[in-house]
């Protein structure tokens, strides 16, 4: 392998452990940052990525972990953090590294966001600020825009429940249109621009599955993918909402949550982009195709 295209991820799950499989198949070095030593981290290493201990917030282990890396994955989880993370990031990179890329994954409701604009979760404005601070940092950055996920529980481990209890979908989302894109094709992104980043470097993807549906053809793709009825209830927002406290989520990925649903009811998750094909040369995974995949966790 050639040190000069090492690449840096930062945790060792969601899209980047998708990411590093990719390259790994490439045969591009990986070093994860991650914040503990656990089984994950072994597992890493046993599969052949470097693995050091840091944290996105704390400077220090950003610089040590940067050293002879060339390229730089920029992610996290939902975290009231993101906008710290992605500030020490830059400094950090701008003062110690090399980069010849950092690839940022951002989210697509900041293709329709403002300065001022109000109605977005305060996820989506950290995301909206991060990109500016990288846009301002003069650092070689990408940004990849998805939509949302087709792996969010709002489509996978909530619908399974309510699939399995009474054949439905059951979600706020009135007669708004989605065009949800799967992990892996986020990944497959990602992954093609870190392994040859100059042609990408100032571009912003935004990336979607391949149509926009609404809840019933939504719906009719899972019952298709399932070989069983499937049928979409619209549920009132507020009684929706109400329920989220029992599923456990820290305050700030609720708001998050409840925000893209509204959001979803609003129409403003209707739209369809070529970006995963543009960029891999391979459409995106279409709903069916997805669930279809997926059927174990969806029946049980």
């Amino acid at each position: 392998m050639v040190a000069s295209n090492l690449v840096l991820i930062p945790g060792a799950s969601g899209v980047g452990r998708t990411v590093f499989e990719n390259l790994r198949a490439h045969e591009v070095p990986v070093r994860f940052m991650v914040r503990r030593e656990d089984e994950r981290a072994a597992e890493l290493r046993a599969l052949g990525a470097e693995v050091v201990i840091g944290d996105l917030t704390r400077p220090e282990t950003v610089a040590a972990a940067l050293q002879g890396v060339t390229r730089m994955y920029f992610a996290m989880a939902v975290s009231p953090d993101h906008l710290l993370a992605a500030t020490v990031a830059a400094s950090v990179a701008k003062e110690y590294g090399q980069l010849e890329a950092l690839v940022d994954l951002s989210q697509m409701t900041v293709s329709q966001m403002t300065a001022t604009s109000t109605e977005e979760s305060h996820q989506q404005r950290l995301h909206w600020l991060a990109e500016q601070v990288l846009n301002w940092s003069g650092l070689p950055v990408v940004h990849i825009r998805p939509t949302a996920f087709l792996d969010t529980p709002l489509f996978t481990t909530m619908a399974a429940r309510s699939i399995r209890e009474n054949g439905t979908i059951a979600l706020p989302f009135g007669t708004g249109r989605t065009s949800p894109v799967a992990v892996d094709d986020v990944a497959r992104v990602v992954a093609t621009v870190l392994r040859d980043p100059a042609p990408h470097i100032g571009q912003v993807y935004e990336l979607t599955g391949p149509r926009s549906v609404d809840m019933t053809e939504l719906a009719a793709a899972f019952s298709r993918a399932l070989d069983r009825p499937v049928t979409y209830v619209d549920l009132a927002l507020d009684r929706w909402q109400a329920q989220l406290p029992k599923l456990g989520m820290p305050p700030h990925l609720e708001q998050h949550v409840a925000t893209m649903a509204r959001l979803h009811r609003e129409n403003r998750y209707d739209r369809t982009t070529d970006g995963v094909e543009r960029v891999t040369g391979t459409p995106p995974q279409s709903i069916e195709a997805f669930v279809a995949a997926h059927k174990d966790l969806y029946l049980g």
